[in-house]
């Protein structure tokens, strides 16, 4: 059934307040994804605070243009739906979506997004989607800063049991 002006206008204030408010967007093609997979994904996506909308394209362009992002080389093509939230992890999105993307092989792709106020490419949102999460990288960099600590550790030990 057709949607009326009023309720496309809804869509499209829905939309802009995702792409203005949230830490990052993901614009995702999907095909010949089952009700189970979609599922299950939508519940992961909701329990690190990501939103998973679907809705016309020419909807997604029109909130695109009132934003004021260029989105001529931006390939909407398929059925499109749109990820977007993650809090203060700005990767979470493009991250989850790029897992399920693995796990439903060729089911589910990236077009791009908007990361930052900033509309990117498919390329550069895969990059963004490869970035661990914060916790990860806190770890990273509490193991780098012990590394030393750790080598300099061994060796007193070394020559404590070597002169003993």
């Amino acid at each position: 059934m057709a949607k009326t002006k009023a309720e496309k206008g809804v869509i499209i204030e829905k939309l802009e307040n995702a792409f203005k408010n949230a830490t990052s967007s993901v614009f995702v093609h999907f095909t010949k994804v089952t009700v189970a997979e979609e599922s299950a994904m939508r519940r992961a996506l909701r329990g690190s605070d990501v939103s998973y909308f679907v809705a016309k394209k020419t909807l997604i362009r029109r909130a695109l243009d009132s934003l004021g992002h260029k989105h001529a080389d931006l390939p909407l093509e398929g059925e499109v739906a749109v990820a977007y939230g993650g809090g203060a992890d700005a990767t979470v999105a493009a991250r989850l979506v790029h897992e399920f993307g693995k796990k439903l092989s060729d089911k589910l792709t990236i077009l791009g997004g908007i990361f930052e106020g900033t509309l990117v490419d498919a390329v550069k949102m895969q990059e963004i989607a490869i970035i661990p999460s914060m916790q990860v990288l806190r770890g990273m960099f509490v193991n780098v800063i012990n590394s030393p600590i750790q080598g300099l550790a061994i060796a007193l030990n070394a020559i404590a049991q070597r002169r003993s």
